[in-house]
């Protein structure tokens, strides 16, 4: 006996779903990388190379406080090096007047005659007596200030020396400090770059996956023309549509800047900013040619509404109808989700004539 239109439609139907299923399973764990790629390149790259500029900015902060406080410990090393020589010059000097002190007095007390202490015994009266012990006590008098003096000298080189050591052990103390500081600001700046680096190489990802999805895009077509080619039977749709989503539109039809790689790409459906989970209805009355995983598109329905018009709903979290079963204008068909190439829960809409993506706001 003879199959009918109808049976070689769904022996056909069976062997893509098979062989998209396979492709599905190879495809998860890639779609999985993929998204994990989206969430840290939208959340990181502009946060690490922000942070990139602020400690590269903090090393060259470092770095000249570092410098300054070389100058600063050079400085203290330098004074306390000119204390130091005071210092012992002050040291040698008192030590010299001492001696001084010293040996005079020991010199008055040996000399006999008109030498001495005889000098005082000499004098021809009292008042001479006097003038002459006078003179003396200036002599010792002078020797004191003297020896004073240089003590007060020495004590005062002493406590600067010891207030530039102070000065000195801190610079040093803070230098090190700052050497640790700017060795921690590079570790951070390094892990920076090797983060950057890799947000690059998953960018580089994201755009292969993108150009993958443009030509799954193009195997969409092609599928869709094969499944419209083995329709049995008249499929007619009222050829206006009804939004599919109770959402409003995020991104249109056309040409847009891709929200991750930043740069324009064509868009070849209008995307609806519906929650997760939220019903996708049928734009009009049809019947199902695709529902399963199609790569980039993750979980999608794709229905033909006759002449040549389908819909195609993408991303979906689950979906609710089988190929081959008629669908009403309206009739809930899939639950918006996140699956596939995308940045987020929403519903991705197309409608494509004989398989190539047009315009949606001509028919909704």
């Amino acid at each position: 006996m003879a199959q009918g239109p109808l049976h070689r439609s769904s022996a056909l139907v069976a062997q893509s779903v098979q062989e998209l299923e396979q492709q599905r399973r190879t495809l998860e764990q890639q779609r999985q990388q993929l998204q994990d790629q989206q969430n840290e390149l939208e959340g990181r790259q502009n946060t690490s190379e922000t942070n990139l500029q602020t400690l590269e900015r903090s090393i060259v902060y470092t770095a000249n406080q570092i410098t300054e406080t070389e100058f600063r410990l050079t400085k203290a090393e330098q004074d306390l090096q000119r204390l130091e020589a005071n210092l012992r010059q002050a040291e040698t000097d008192y030590e010299n007047v001492r001696m001084a002190t010293v040996a005079r007095l020991q010199f008055l007390q040996r000399q006999q005659g008109s030498e001495g202490w005889a000098v005082l015994l000499q004098s021809q009266d009292f008042n001479e007596f006097l003038d002459r012990q006078y003179q003396l006590k200036r002599v010792y008098a002078a020797d004191r200030q003297v020896l004073q003096d240089l003590k007060v000298k020495a004590d005062e080189i002493q406590r600067q020396k010891g207030a530039v050591e102070d000065q000195k052990n801190q610079v040093a103390l803070l230098r090190q400090q700052l050497l640790s500081q700017k060795q921690q600001y590079e570790a951070e700046a390094q892990e920076e770059k090797q983060l950057i680096s890799r947000l690059q190489e998953r960018r580089s990802a994201l755009e292969a996956a993108e150009a993958q999805l443009e030509r799954e895009s193009e195997q969409i077509a092609d599928l869709i023309r094969q499944r419209l080619a083995a329709q049995s039977g008249a499929v007619r749709g009222t050829g206006r549509f009804v939004f599919p989503a109770n959402a409003r539109i995020s991104s249109g039809f056309g040409n847009r800047v891709h929200p991750i790689l930043g740069y324009s790409r064509f868009h070849g459906g209008v995307d609806f900013a519906a929650p997760q989970g939220s019903t996708i209805f049928a734009a009009d009355s049809g019947q199902v040619i695709f529902s399963g995983w199609y790569g980039g598109y993750g979980q999608t329905v794709i229905i033909d509404h006759g002449g040549g018009i389908t819909t195609l709903y993408a991303h979906a979290s689950q979906i609710s109808v089988q190929e081959g079963q008629s669908i009403q204008q309206g009739q809930p068909i899939a639950a918006v989700g996140s699956t596939g190439l995308s940045t987020g829960p929403h519903l991705h809409f197309e409608v494509r004539q004989n398989g190539s993506p047009v315009n949606p706001m001509g028919y909704l």
